[in-house]
This record gives C-alpha cells, structure tokens and sequence, in this order.
C-alpha cells in the first residue's frame, strides 16, 4: 500500500470518528432536551450520619439550591472508588457550580478512614441504614446498594430531584473509559485496583 493510500486511509477513519462524535454530541443535547421535560420527584428530607454529625438532606445543599448526590457501593467497590478518585479531581469545579456530596453505606468513621487514603476532598454521608438509597432506586434487596448518581434542587423549601442515572463500566462519569477507548484494544481487560505502584 502506498503512503498516500495510507493517508487517504487514515484521513477517511477519522472523518468517520468525527461524525460519530458530532453524533454523540447531538444526542447528549436531545437527552438533556428530554431530562427538562421530566416531572422533578419531590423527595422528604431524610437524615443521615456524617463525620460531623447528623444532618438532613437539606444540609447537604449549603449555600446553593443544586446538589450533586453519589451513590457509592462503599470501601469494598473497586469501582465506586475509580469514579470517587474521578471526582475528586474535578471536585472544586463541581462545587463551585453545585454542592457535592458522595453517599456510601459505610459508617463515617470508614468513609473517614477511606477518604483519608485516597486524599479525598468532597464531603461524605453514610447511607448504613440503606433507606435513602432505596428510595432513591441505588439499593437492591439481596445485594445491597448500587451505584449511581442523583441531582438535587431546593424550591420553596422543597426538595426535588431532577434526575438521576446509574454508573457501569464504560460509562460517561469515568474518563479513563474514553482514554482507553484510544487504544485499538480498549481497556484491554483493564480493572480498576485497590492501589497502584509507579
């Protein structure tokens, strides 16, 4: 094969990935279209356990109207803590535009130990009771709680949940997913470990 049928190549597969990616694009603005014309959910304002003791829903906004809820499956998902490690990143971005809270069913004194081991900087409450999770639809009987994310509003005194989505593999709040999808190969059977050695 010549070079310049090489390129030619090279060229037509990236203007194919280009299109698949505008594809992609516009079908994120038609979901967000759909996400709006969804009834928010009234919630209550449940109550849980912190490190700095017990606080209600409503606490967990601060100073903002809009909250960002984790549903993290907790210290023994290796998974939960890839997206946690995820988040702790980007932490003060999201904050600045929403309060950011991340849910586990572990005590606080746990969250505590495992925040402490991974730098995490975000807030934590502990779901152990698994109401809220339940709930919410992030825990399932006979396996234990699920993991997932829901966006919070504070109207009126009320609370509302806008919308909320479950996390798997490959999904769109992990981004080395999207890296490893650079790679002919993918993930290449790529799991996430409890630590890691440079």
């Amino acid at each position: 094969m010549t070079e310049d049928a090489k390129m030619s190549g090279y060229q037509s597969a990236k203007n194919a990935l280009n299109a698949k990616r505008a594809e992609i694009g516009a079908l994120r603005e038609d979901m967000r279209k759909i996400q709006a014309q969804i009834e928010p959910q009234e919630v209550r304002d449940y109550e849980f356990d912190t490190q700095d003791g017990r606080k209600k829903l409503s606490d967990l906004f601060g100073d903002k109207t809009d909250l960002i809820v984790v549903h993290n499956m907790g210290a023994g998902c290796m998974y939960c803590t890839l997206w946690a490690d995820g988040f702790n990143g980007v932490y003060e971005h999201l904050a600045d535009r929403a309060q950011f809270v991340v849910t586990s069913p572990d005590a606080p004194s746990a969250q505590a130990k495992v925040a402490e081991s991974r730098n995490w900087r975000f807030p934590m409450a502990s779901t152990l009771d698994a109401e809220f999770a339940r709930d919410m639809g992030y825990f399932q009987e006979g396996f234990g709680a699920t993991p997932g994310v829901s966006a919070f509003q504070l109207k009126d005194g009320k609370i509302y949940r806008v919308s909320d989505t479950p996390f798997g593999p490959g999904d769109d709040f992990a981004g080395v997913w999207h890296l490893f999808a650079l790679f002919p190969e993918g993930a290449d059977g790529w799991q996430p470990q409890r630590s890691y050695t440079s």
